[in-house]
Formats: C-alpha cells, sequence, structure tokens
C-alpha cells in the first residue's frame, strides 16, 4: 500500500502544479489555480501518516520506507524551487508574460547558484536522515535497522557527489566566451576612408571644374 501511495503522491507532485499552473494562467481562474498549487504541500504529511501506522504494526522497515523518506526530503529540499521554475515558465508561454530569469551561466555567479541547489540537496538529506533515524529508533531492534541505514548513507553519497559537482564550478570556474569585436557600419568605414565613391567623384569633378576655369581665364587674360 505504501508503494502505491508513494506512486500517487510523486504522481501528485506533478500533475497537481501543472494542473495549477493551466488553471491559473489558460483558464484565468487564479484562485482556483492557488487552491491547487497549496493542495500540493499536504501530500508529504498524508504519506507520513501511513508510514509510521506501518511500521506500528510490526512491518519490517524495507525499501519502500526508505523511498518515503527520500521523498518527503526531496519536497522539502527541492519543491519550492521546482515550483517557482514551473510557475516562471507558465507564467512566460501561456500566460503572454516576461521570460524568468535564467541562471549565471559563467564565473562565480554560476558557482553561487549551483551551491544552493546543492543546499537543497544537503537539507533533503537531513530531513531524509530524521525520519529514516526516526523509524529506527522506533523500531527498536538493531536487527531490523539495516534497511534504514543503508538509504541514509544512500541519501548522503548523493548529497556528497552533488557537492562535488557544484564545488567544480567554484575550483574551476567557467569562463564567459571571448567575443570577436564588433566591426563598424560599411557606410561608416567608407566615411572614415574618404567618403562614398559618390561623393569622391564628385570631389573629383569639382575639382577638374575648377582647373578648367583656371585655363580658361588664362586664356581670356591673353
Amino acid at each position: 500500500m505504501i508503494v502505491t501511495l508513494i506512486v500517487v503522491c510523486e504522481v501528485g507532485f506533478w500533475v497537481l502544479p501543472a494542473a495549477g499552473l493551466a488553471t491559473r494562467y489558460l483558464l484565468r481562474m487564479r484562485r482556483t489555480g492557488l487552491a491547487l498549487l497549496l493542495v500540493q504541500p499536504l501530500l508529504e504529511p498524508v504519506l507520513l501518516a501511513v508510514t509510521v501506522p506501518d511500521l506500528r504494526s510490526g512491518a519490517e522497515p524495507g525499501r519502500r520506507h526508505g523511498l518515503a523518506a527520500l521523498y518527503i526530503g526531496y519536497t522539502v529540499g527541492h519543491g519550492h524551487r521546482t515550483v517557482t521554475w514551473l510557475d516562471g515558465h507558465a507564467a512566460h508561454r501561456p500566460g503572454g508574460g516576461p521570460p524568468p530569469a535564467r541562471p549565471p551561466r559563467h564565473g562565480a555567479g554560476r558557482a553561487r547558484y549551483e551551491g544552493r541547489v546543492w543546499l537543497g540537496t544537503a537539507v533533503g538529506a537531513a530531513v531524509a536522515t530524521g525520519l529514516l533515524q526516526a523509524a529506527v529508533w522506533y523500531v527498536g531492534d538493531a536487527a531490523r535497522t539495516g534497511p534504514p541505514e543503508d538509504w541514509t548513507h544512500l541519501s548522503w553519497r548523493v548529497a556528497a557527489f552533488h557537492g562535488l559537482f557544484a564545488l567544480s564550478y567554484a575550483v574551476f570556474p567557467r569562463r564567459a566566451p571571448k567575443r570577436a569585436p564588433k566591426r563598424a557600419p560599411r557606410s561608416a568605414r567608407k566615411k572614415a576612408v574618404g567618403g562614398s565613391p559618390r561623393h569622391q567623384s564628385d570631389g573629383v569633378g569639382a575639382a577638374a571644374a575648377g582647373a578648367g576655369g583656371g585655363v580658361d581665364a588664362g586664356a581670356d587674360a591673353d
């Protein structure tokens, strides 16, 4: 039953925000869309409320309890950021609003962004660890605490790998590509050289006319 509930909660984590955003921006029903968005955080307490009685009834702590803890940890650590990202894109595409701000791509700004994302992963691992450790204390049997401890180690291994990935942006920051200098417009280059061919021809014609006038004046004087 818990595995089914985990699947339902995971589907609901994506379906409810999608339905809320569609109602909010496509149907222009902002209050209804907000209500659907507010239902999504209630999935975690429901999952927790079902997991605890399952352990109380004598169920063996196993994969389903580990998945439940990791799911709750992910939604606590990354749920708000995920919904905010979805809301920004929905407001831009169907809603016709401005495009959402993109994270920095290079330098210290990108390193800080990756650090904030990793912080969400660390929070999720801490939440999952707390829930799994509570399950260990609740069971009170050392022979039955193996699976929760394994899931605890898994959550921190994921956080460690993600931390190394985020740290790489600080140790080896990505540099912005060098841009070629902009070339001046063709008309500006012609003016810098000496004007356009038409203007040059007009200048040559004016000089020739001046020279011709000088010769005619000399002939009249003779």
